[in-house]
């Protein structure tokens, strides 16, 4: 019999719970670590420089944003108003570009959280959302704005793979077993995403809970994918259909 994957809890319910004070669900949501120390550490960091413009602001951000961090490599930027949530269990290599605007949660009580490697760029607007998931983002992956990257489970990212503009990588689903139930009442379930090394997702694709995309793969823009496409393969179309393969070209 398969085990009920862990219950996703929703935000609401964490905001409006009685049994923390105001500041013990801030911490918990945004925080990630109790205590007095680790709150006003990170309130102090978001003060002196998370919405600081210009050169003055990169150079603010440069030097406190990694003091929040679980590592922090050599020459990474962050943009303006970038939010960080969770940030003890958010991981950064070198060479690192996070545009303005963009939020990146590592929110969850039993998770690993978010790894970003070397070389990595992240387009301004764009959201990495965990619930209790992890997400990987492998070197010299390069996230477009305005995209969504979301795991309960485990999303990871390929090295060198591309999203263009507003691409939805969803690690998670609602549940809907009980016809009788309405759809926020069932919970979620996630199998999570895999997209391979070199892969390309063109302009507003969307990948859905348990897809794998293989290494070299090409989905086009705005394809919906609901089942893996393998290696080299090129997909298009709502529901995505493989209409031909990379591979083919070369060896031809």
């Amino acid at each position: 019999m398969t085990p009920k994957p862990p219950e996703i809890e929703r935000a609401q319910e964490q905001l409006f719970s009685g049994d923390l004070s105001a500041r013990e669900k801030y911490s918990a949501l945004v925080v990630g670590r109790p205590g007095w120390g680790a709150l006003l550490k990170y309130e102090f960091v978001q003060l002196v420089s998370q919405n600081v413009p210009g050169a003055l602001g990169l150079a603010l951000r440069k030097t406190f944003f990694p003091s929040l961090l679980g590592a922090c490599g050599r020459n990474v930027i962050f943009g303006q108003n970038v939010v960080l949530r969770h940030p003890h269990k958010i991981r950064i290599g070198d060479n690192v570009v996070i545009d303005d605007n963009c939020l990146v949660d590592a929110k969850g009580t039993t998770n690993r959280g978010i790894t970003i490697g070397s070389g990595v760029f992240v387009g301004r607007n764009t959201i990495l959302s965990c619930k209790n998931g992890d997400i990987d983002l492998a070197d010299g992956a390069n996230v477009g704005f305005n995209c969504e990257i979301f795991s309960a489970s485990r999303v990871t990212i390929g090295r060198d793979t591309l999203l263009a503009a507003y691409c939805y990588v969803i690690g998670g689903d609602h549940d809907v077993s009980d016809p009788a139930a309405a759809v926020l009442a069932q919970g979620r379930r996630s199998a999570g995403v895999t997209v391979g090394a070199g892969a390309w997702l063109g302009a507003g694709a969307k990948i859905l809970d348990g897809v794998a995309i293989g290494d070299r793969a090409i989905v086009g823009a705005g394809a919906v994918v609901r089942e893996a496409v393998p290696d080299g393969a090129i997909a298009v179309g709502i529901p995505a259909r493989i209409v031909g393969q990379r591979d083919a070209a070369v060896n031809s």
